[in-house]
């Protein structure tokens, strides 16, 4: 048996510049200037970090809970309209189900966000034989947490899942998972991807077969 597990947030769903928007009006609204690069460190590491890690380089006061939902309320204004799914993500995963795999979902967003990127992207959350959001872990990538939890649920052993990603903090999250990842270079440029198995400029080149643990 072999499983393949796909982060959302730039990986099926090219939603990193609509979730950085959403963050920077964010901050914008309480009186501070944020700049998109501010917040690439904490790519991945879901909205909690990425927030507060913004707001701590700054050493910008904060509450986490409010300004999450605040920026959740935004992003969520702009997905009708703006959010699109990548090329290729949903032949990959098409690909994945038709092969027998099992195929679930980990991203270190709440439900509210991940729920909303799969139903506009067309891979609603009942097609997923797993979802794992954050408020299913206490630690989110570049913890493992997430994609151990995933492959418990789809009852498939670590070392026979491959995940898909598109940020440092994931690949490390599942390097220590001790799975086999691809890295899609839409969120970082191939050279900081590097821990990854695999690199590919878009999931639209990832094939079938480059999820095939080695």
């Amino acid at each position: 048996m072999r499983a393949a597990i796909f982060d959302i947030d730039g990986v099926l769903a090219d939603s990193e510049p609509l979730i950085c928007a959403a963050a920077c009006a964010m901050f914008r609204e309480r009186g501070l200037t944020v700049h998109p690069e501010d917040f690439e460190p904490f790519v991945g590491a879901g909205e909690n970090r990425y927030i507060g890690g913004v707001a701590e380089k700054y050493g910008f006061p904060l509450e986490i809970a409010e300004a999450k939902a605040r920026t959740y309320a935004l992003y969520l204004d702009l997905v009708p309209e703006k959010l699109t799914v990548f090329p290729g993500a949903v032949e990959l995963v098409t690909a994945c189900r038709a092969a027998g795999w099992p195929c679930a979902v980990a991203s270190s967003a709440d439900r509210i966000k991940v729920e909303a990127n799969l139903r506009k992207i067309g891979l609603p959350w009942e097609t997923w034989q797993a979802v794992v959001t954050a408020e299913d872990v206490v630690r989110r990538k570049p913890d493992p947490a997430i994609f151990l939890m995933a492959a418990e649920r789809i009852g498939v052993p670590p070392a026979r899942c491959t995940v898909v990603e598109d940020a440092v903090n994931g690949i490390a999250a599942a390097k220590a998972a001790g799975m086999r990842c691809v890295a899609v270079a839409t969120s970082f440029s191939p050279d900081k991807l590097a821990q990854a198995d695999a690199v590919r400029a878009s999931i639209a080149e990832v094939k079938r077969s480059d999820l095939d643990p080695r």
